[in-house]
């Protein structure tokens, strides 16, 4: 019993132990937001992408023309966050190189994440952050809503600028969860002789897909706005409309982080309007949604991303939320479609479709 006893005692202490160093994270928690952002700004992934080598904290100073004290507690911050690490350059020095997470800051890089994290820093983003428990003692108003007075769209259609930098944001993910559903399940295009992208934006994600898929006619299909500022691609006709009125007419619709913004009955309304736009098809017609859904699935390391995207929907839109695997059964079954399939792919997301 004694020993028992003592165990127990152990083990409480190194939960206390464990407690007094998460707290801290906690407490100190947007520091690593602010850092990476800092290091975005000052491009020092481009800087050592281009440079090659390693390059020697006088060499990065030199390039940055910055304070070479500060830019050193800088890189070792973000090196002990495995953003940056430290190699032996020729001359038998430390120098710092890019990593796999690096990479992903670079503005222009392939699969980069940089304008994405910096329109979730930005001061629009973060403000209704402060607003959250406000938000949960009067479900009548949003956090969004009480930072700046209006909604997230209209916030958009007021403001271009936020509005491009919006479209830009999601390309980042759509840049890397295109090319994941096709390498993942291609087989959702095959046969397909035309596809409307609802909510697409500047086009990005049907740009990628008509390149990989030259067979499919393309259709963006965005607000008026939206489309003013979208860049014109070979094989695809931009249309601007109204989501929850109708929705141009082809052999699928793909629906790709839209849903999530919106509350059960919205969400049904638009899958309305995207079944009707495919009823000509009759049974080949299909609709094809990119989504979380939230599920305990053992060793996912991207579970925990699609509750922290559970979150920002509750602090950025009014009724937004990402949805388990019954809740989207729910709402498919109440726009009328017959039945659906769920397809995981190497991405937060995961391919929905549904047929009528």
């Amino acid at each position: 019993m004694a020993g028992l006893m003592k165990s127990d005692a152990t083990k409480g202490n190194d939960e206390t132990d464990q407690a007094q160093v998460d707290i801290w994270r906690f407490v100190f928690g947007f520091t690593e937001m602010a850092l990476v952002k800092c290091a975005i700004e000052l491009e020092i992934p481009e800087i050592l992408e281009k440079h090659g080598d390693p390059m020697t904290l006088s060499q990065l100073s030199l390039a940055l023309s910055c304070s070479s004290p500060a830019l050193f507690r800088i890189m070792r911050f973000l090196m002990n966050r495995g953003i940056f690490k430290e190699t032996i350059t020729d001359q038998g020095t430390m120098g710092y190189v890019q990593t796999p997470l690096s990479r992903l800051l670079i503005k222009d890089g392939k699969n980069s994440f940089a304008t994405l994290l910096l329109f979730e820093s930005s001061s629009v983003m973060l403000a209704p952050w402060h607003f959250l428990s406000a938000q949960m003692l009067d479900n009548g108003t949003s956090a969004f809503v009480r930072a700046h007075g209006k909604n997230v769209w209209q916030y958009a259609a007021d403001h271009p600028g936020h509005s491009k930098f919006i479209d830009e944001a999601m390309a980042c993910d759509t840049r890397l969860t295109v090319p994941a559903i096709l390498e993942g399940c291609p087989e959702v295009f095959n046969g397909l002789s035309s596809m409307v992208d609802v909510g697409g934006g500047n086009g990005t994600a049907l740009s990628i897909l008509i390149k990989a898929c030259p067979w499919i006619r393309g259709i963006n299909f965005d607000v008026p706005h939206v489309l003013s500022v979208a860049p014109e691609y070979e094989g695809i006709e931009h249309v601007g409309g109204d989501m929850f009125v109708s929705v141009p007419k082809a052999h699928a619709a793909f629906i790709k982080w839209v849903l999530h913004d919106w509350n059960d009955d919205e969400c049904i309304q638009i899958l309305k309007n995207c079944k009707e736009a495919i009823s000509e098809y009759g049974t080949a017609g299909k609709v094809i949604i990119i989504e979380v859904v939230i599920e305990d699935r053992k060793g996912d390391k991207l579970k925990d991303v699609g509750l922290m995207l559970d979150m920002v929907m509750l602090a950025h839109t009014t009724k937004g939320k990402e949805r388990t695997a019954e809740e989207w059964a729910y709402v498919l079954h109440e726009a009328g479609f017959t039945r659906h399939t769920i397809k995981n792919i190497q991405n937060v997301s995961s391919v929905i479709e549904a047929y009528p």
